[in-house]
């Protein structure tokens, strides 16, 4: 096996981690609602950091969470972002039920 060296929990981890992103991609590749592709693209990118931190394993440096932790602030601002510009299209958008007028 390859991460035979790795810790037994660093494992399930990093299992777990696969798992979320496969589950994330194939939201995000399967569905046309916007604000579900964002919560899937949300899902893979924090599957991302967990496999992150499963990769680092027991190591003592401070890197990998410090990473992890700018991943996590620059996630959260990207998908306030997204949020915002959804929410800015539908605004601006035209009704399909508005009379165009003449």
């Amino acid at each position: 096996m390859i991460f035979t060296d790795m810790p037994p929990d660093a494992r399930v981890w990093l299992i777990a981690g696969a798992g979320l992103v496969l589950i994330g991609l194939t939201g995000f590749l399967l569905t046309r609602d916007l604000v579900r592709r964002l919560l899937a693209f949300h899902i893979t990118g924090s599957a991302a950091l967990l496999l992150v931190l499963a990769l680092a394993g027991g190591h003592d440096s401070p890197v990998p969470a410090l990473l992890v932790f700018t991943g996590m602030l620059v996630g959260l601002g990207a998908t306030l972002l997204a949020l915002w510009l959804l929410r800015r299209g539908q605004q601006l958008a035209p009704h399909a039920d508005a009379d165009p007028g003449p």
